[in-house]
């Protein structure tokens, strides 16, 4: 094949994402789909299946796990905008950061799992930003500063 035929096969293949065929739904043999989500240094892992809308983290519920409403609320977003809060059930692992960093990992990975079950989703969700990893990370401490950026108390005289 000469380099002009390679070139005009791929100049009939288009760019625009919205023109590219549906995805297929990523189910397991279980019915479940899953997806790894994460922020600052936690990784949830995240199940989801057709259920009652109970949400489990590390084995335990969410409001034992939880205890902050704005927690949980966060969780819940992806479910509410696409408007299927209560009809998953969410099982996830969930490790590393804090309580608001793993909040936020299952956020990701929950939105992620919900466009594999349903391909459909992700036009509702990409807007709102849930399927960005947000790269924010903790800024190394410097030599020759207090933190980060935060010098030393300095006296002229």
């Amino acid at each position: 094949m000469s380099e002009a035929q390679g070139f005009d096969a791929l100049a009939g293949l288009s760019s625009n994402p919205q023109a590219a065929a549906p995805a297929e739904p990523k189910i397991d043999a279980q019915g479940r789909s899953y997806a790894t989500g994460k922020r600052k240094n936690a990784i949830a892992r995240v199940w989801i299946k057709p259920g009652t809308g109970k949400i489990t983290v590390n084995g335990r519920d969410q409001e034992v796990y939880f205890a902050r409403p704005v927690l949980r609320m966060m969780i819940a977003q992806p479910l509410q905008v696409t408007e299927r809060l209560g009809q998953f059930d969410v099982d996830v692992t969930v490790e590393g950061s804090g309580l608001s960093g793993q909040a936020g990992a299952i956020r990701h990975g929950l939105s992620k799992a919900l466009t594999y079950y349903e391909p459909a989703l992700r036009p509702v969700l990409k807007p709102h930003g849930f399927l960005t990893r947000d790269s924010r990370v903790v800024e190394r401490k410097k030599y020759g500063k207090a933190k980060a950026r935060r010098s030393f108390q300095f006296s002229k005289r």
